[in-house]
């Protein structure tokens, strides 16, 4: 057990006796022999004291309940006591950041054959493989190893990361949600950006309202709180089953579609043209955000569950192994669905098999973290991708336009016969750029440029500078 006592108390007694009782906070963990033992003794030696006589006594009855397995009480004066797991020393915080550089890479491996599709989007939605493509299977085996699976991976760590900016905020007695509303509003701001300019399949819209409901939600029980997610993955798996069956239903409407007549905008447009229309086809480019809100909702819940139950916890190996297993059961269902390469298919993988294949990559690779740790060469690269996770999402979203459309290079439309090698090379030749970019930059500065721009912004008006461990939570 360990006690970490605030300036105002000198020793542990004031806490045996309710009636002496001061500002003090204690974290003791209560998944080991010896913090059993101890806490046996304290309840020996503990005073019987009336529920109703002090904000204190219900608060030193509370912590020698204790908490459950893998979890530690904190208390403090004047707050109730909640049940929450000690933060994750650097080494863990640094499997985070591993798991959200892994991630950031994955979202490019699934839109890289957006950009090399020679109608964009709009051809991923009809036609994801060419007309007499002769590498067709190989593609769809391809986008099948990431189609979904990185953007749960992704929702994960965002919840990961909000589940401990709202513990941070209980720590140091901040209001919550109070300022992470203004930072919610940014990230969508830098959404419409990413859109507009970018990438017509920004995914930094739809989690910034998702993370603002959430940070709402983390108020709540975690027993509440898992319910909503039984809930909301509920409203999701029934609304993508009543689209399959509409698909399977309606004569003609579950095979693949044909590309648009005429010259395509992102081989023909400049940069200024192709932002006009995305904006003219807003309604088309931002329905996915709108179909799988529940699905969001419910990762980021899962992903504070996760966090709470102790995923990055040394103890947390069983957790672990059982999301390993989930993965590893979804996985060839997920290419089955895959290689159907029809709407009801694709619906299914990549917004219900998906999804389980991405807790299983969770598991693994927070797994992999503390078998090998994280100081190899291959994971101080996923690291410091990680850590500059919105520079680098943008900075290979601008690359893949700027290989692919008209106003870069065009090669969407030059090189379409070898479009497979081509996309394949295009992925590794970005990777190794970003990643590059992510240790140069780093070298010199602590925080991504647009991370930089971004808390700048969200601190406007405070005082004191964020502390090392909130800045470690963005």
């Amino acid at each position: 057990m360990r006690a970490r006592k605030c300036a105002v108390t000198a020793s542990i007694a004031p806490m045996i006796s309710a009636a002496r009782v001061g500002k003090w906070c204690w974290t003791a963990p209560t998944d080991t022999p010896a913090s059993a033992a101890t806490l046996r003794t304290l309840r020996s030696s503990a005073p019987r004291v009336d529920s109703t006589r002090s904000t204190a006594s219900v608060m030193f009855s509370r912590l020698l309940r204790g908490g459950e397995a893998g979890e530690s009480t904190v208390v403090g004066y004047g707050d109730l006591v909640t049940n929450t797991i000690v933060l994750p020393s650097s080494r863990r915080l640094d499997a985070l950041d591993v798991v959200r550089g892994i991630a950031i890479v994955g979202t490019l491996a699934t839109n890289i054959w957006v950009f090399s599709h020679p109608w964009g989007l709009l051809g991923m939605l009809s036609a994801p493989t060419l007309p007499g493509e002769s590498a067709a299977t190989a593609q769809l085996v391809l986008m099948a190893l990431a189609q979904g699976k990185f953007l749960a991976l992704l929702s994960l760590t965002f919840g990961i990361g909000l589940a401990l900016q709202h513990r941070s905020a209980v720590r140091h007695h901040r209001r919550w949600p109070g300022r992470y509303l203004w930072r919610a509003a940014l990230l969508f701001l830098d959404g419409v950006v990413n859109y507009v300019l970018i990438a017509e399949f920004d995914v930094l819209m739809g989690y910034a309202v998702t993370a603002a409901v959430v940070s709402f939600l983390l108020l709540t029980r975690p027993r509440a709180q898992r319910a909503m997610i039984f809930v909301f993955g509920g409203i999701h798996v029934a609304l993508i089953s009543l689209i399959v069956l509409a698909l399977t239903t309606i004569p003609g409407a579950n095979v693949e579609g044909t590309l648009p007549e005429g010259p395509s905008p992102y081989a023909d447009s400049s940069f200024a043209q192709l932002a006009v229309f995305r904006l003219d086809n807003v309604g088309v480019f931002r329905a996915e955000p709108v179909l799988i809100g529940f699905l969001s909702l419910a990762m980021f819940l899962v992903g504070a569950a996760l966090l709470r139950a102790g995923v990055f916890a040394a103890e947390g190996g069983r957790l672990r192994r059982r999301l390993m297993i989930a993965g590893a059961c979804a996985a060839p269902v997920d290419l089955v669905l895959a290689l159907t390469a029809t709407p009801a298919g694709l619906l299914l993988e990549r917004y219900v098999a998906a999804p389980v294949v991405g807790l299983g990559l969770l598991g693994l690779l927070v797994e992999l973290c503390h078998r090998r740790g994280t100081n190899g060469w291959w994971t101080r690269r996923a690291k410091e991708i990680g850590r500059v996770a919105l520079s680098c999402y943008l900075l290979q979203n601008l690359l893949g336009g700027a290989l692919f459309y008209g106003w870069g290079l065009g090669l969407a439309e030059s090189l379409e016969p070898w479009r497979v090698p081509v996309t394949v090379l295009a992925f590794l030749g970005i990777t190794v750029v970003v990643a590059s970019a992510a240790h140069l930059w780093l070298r010199r500065f602590s925080t991504g440029p647009v991370e930089w721009l971004w808390r700048a912004a969200a601190n406007l008006g405070v005082r004191d500078r964020p502390s090392t461990a909130s800045r470690v939570q963005d």
